[in-house]
Parts: C-alpha cells; sequence; structure tokens
C-alpha cells in the first residue's frame, strides 16, 4: 500500500509509526537525530494525515494497520527494519515484534495496557479532543500562537505545549480533525488484548507526565515484556516533542 512519508539519514532502516489520530510530522523533532545512524522513515498510518484510507469494507484496527505498514516497507524494498511507535503505533510496534517481522522495537507509551476503567478514561478524552477541533473546524492561527492556546489545545498530549510552534500546533489539530480511520480505529481498540509476547527485542518507555494512558500502565507493559520500562521524566505522551534528545537516544539504544 502506497503511504505517505518523509525519510532522512542511512544506515539500518527505522520506521517510525504515530498514535491515533496524529502524523508523521509528531516525529520531526527527533528524525534528524535518528537519521544520523539510520535510514529513518517516518510514515502516515491509512487514514490518518497525508495517507490514503484503507481499501473499501477493511475494518480498522491494529492487524490491519501493521498489515499496511508491512506492504509499505516491503514495496520500499526494506526487510526487517527497527520499528519504533507512540501510542497506537507504540502496540502495533510490539505485535509486529510478536511475529518478528522487525528486527527491534521500540514502544513509547504504547496503548493496549490499560484497564477498562482506564481504557474509557482515554477514549473519552480522545473523542473529546476531536469532537473540538471539528466545532471549531481546526485550530485558529492566532489561538496557537499564544501559551493558552497551545495548553488547550495540547496540554493533555504533552508536558511542554509552549515548546510547540504554532505551525505544529495547528498542524496536530489538523490531522486530528480530518482523519478518516479515528472512529473506526478508536473503536476497534475496546477489545485489543497486549500482543503475544516478544520474539525480538523490545524497549517499553513511559512518559513520567503521560495524561492520556498514565505511567502506571507501564508496570503492566514492563510484566508482558518481561523487564523494566523506562521512565521519560519530564515527559507527556507525545514525549518526541518534550525531551528529543532524550527520546532519541531511547530508540537509538533499543535499535541496538
Amino acid at each position: 500500500m502506497e503511504l505517505a512519508y518523509d525519510r532522512r539519514g542511512s544506515g539500518p532502516p527505522l520506521v517510525l509509526l504515530h498514535g491515533i489520530g496524529h502524523h508523521r510530522r509528531g516525529w520531526l523533532p527527533v528524525i534528524d537525530l535518528l537519521a544520523q545512524r539510520h535510514d529513518v522513515i517516518a510514515v502516515d498510518l491509512p487514514g490518518f494525515g497525508d495517507s490514503p484510507p484503507l481499501p473499501y469494507g477493511t475494518p480498522y484496527n491494529v492487524e490491519t494497520l501493521g498489515r499496511a505498514v508491512r506492504e509499505f516497507w516491503t514495496g520500499l524494498g526494506l526487510s526487517r527494519p527497527h520499528v519504533a511507535g507512540n501510542s497506537l503505533g507504540g502496540y502495533i510496534a510490539l505485535d509486529l515484534a510478536s511475529t518478528a517481522d522487525v528486527r527491534t522495537a521500540v514502544a513509547l507509551s504504547p496503548a493496549g495496557f490499560w484497564s477498562r476503567p482506564e481504557h474509557a478514561y482515554a477514549r473519552a478524552v480522545l473523542r473529546l479532543l476531536r469532537l473540538a477541533v471539528r466545532a471549531t473546524g481546526g485550530l485558529p492561527a492566532i489561538a496557537a500562537g499564544t501559551d493558552e492556546g497551545k495548553a488547550l489545545a495540547m496540554g493533555l498530549l504533552v508536558a511542554h505545549p509552549g515548546r510547540l510552534s504554532r505551525e505544529d500546533v495547528v498542524a496536530a489539530a489538523t490531522a486530528l480533525r480530518e482523519c478518516a480511520g479515528f472512529e473506526e480505529t478508536l473503536d476497534s481498540l475496546a477489545w485489543v488484548a497486549p500482543p503475544a509476547p516478544p520474539k525480538v527485542p523490545v524497549t517499553i518507555a513511559w512518559g513520567e507526565r503521560d495524561r492520556l494512558l498514565p505511567r502506571r500502565q507501564a508496570v503492566r507493559a514492563a510484566r508482558w515484556a518481561g523487564q523494566r520500562a523506562l521512565l521519560l521524566r519530564g515527559c507527556g505522551h507525545l514525549p518526541m516533542s518534550d525531551d528529543p534528545e532524550l527520546v532519541a537516544q531511547v530508540i537509538l539504544t533499543g535499535c541496538g
């Protein structure tokens, strides 16, 4: 499947996967750091960002999205790349690790390790954020340029919204408003269980100040992986913006 992507650097291939309602631009703060050692490919999942939707009749879930990503990198001539993902992308990365379709997997605050109340909370927050940007037609650029506007739009997702540029905030709001795969993917996550045990090395890291998927979920993810989860101090659910250097180091170390 043809998907929208950005590609930089050289070395072993590393595919970056974003979360639900987000897009590949969320990886921009770390791409150049990763590209010093890897051929980095940041991709928009089907129905998100600039990528086309899944073919008519194909359901949106972690299996179909993961399959589309595998077909995508196969089309680029890649075989078993390293993969790193955030939130939904983190779950997909771990799922790919359970089938040995990747060399290594790094998951930042991956979905799927919640209790039922925690899932209901995350689902309600995501729906509320999407309703807000759709009701206003997206976040006005003038609001996105103020500290208050950034906090309102991104405060539940990042620990330091003031560090985001106006363009980044507007782009994130637009991606959330327009993604065709949002509703069906979100609904499918209600039935997601943790992936099968990994067959390749995995790294799990969690934002210390994650307000969407609280860090207590890291304990369950660590139990699944059979190792400790790393704590990203001072970071929220989208840690790439909060501390690019720390996130890049975690990913580079996880890739071996």
